[in-house]
């Protein structure tokens, strides 16, 4: 360094630590957006797709859709034996798309169509953003052809 610039040294040094500290929290602010965008979808998302993602289950839900049903008639259809369809109905009470109620000996189950609601957000706004993207790669395409002269 130049004998008349050797005075800011000491100002170049701390120049540079200051940056790399601040090179260093804006890594992490960005890491703290990117966790913080993750967590405004629905925790329990997972386990709405989890329960829609068995055949099973999701003709247990159709059933319901027409009327509340007790669980051995939720059973019938199926030919699967009472233990495992209360499996499949623990997994579908668990995302919270039913809730079963029990009289006596008789519980019934009844389906929540409101649960449904995060699923169809976060469908919603998968399709918004693919429906952007293939605009997009349709106006690039058309620009390509109209340059092309075709």
């Amino acid at each position: 360094m130049p004998g008349h610039l050797a005075g800011i040294r000491p100002f170049l040094v701390i120049g540079q630590n200051l940056a790399n500290q601040l090179s260093f929290l804006l890594r992490q602010i960005r890491q703290q957006a990117i966790l913080s965008n993750m967590t405004k979808h629905d925790p329990d998302l997972s386990l709405l797709f989890h329960a829609l993602a068995d055949a099973t289950r999701r003709s247990i839900l159709t059933r319901l859709a027409e009327t509340p049903a007790r669980v051995t008639d939720l059973a019938e259809p199926t030919g699967l034996r009472l233990p495992t369809v209360m499996r499949h109905l623990a997994v579908l009470e668990e995302a919270g798309l039913i809730v079963t109620s029990k009289d006596g000996r008789v519980r019934t189950c009844a389906i929540v169509p409101e649960a449904m609601e995060p699923a169809r957000t976060w469908m919603d706004d998968q399709r918004a953003i693919w429906e952007g993207r293939l605009d997009r790669l349709n106006a690039y395409v058309m620009n390509v052809m109209k340059e092309r002269g075709q």
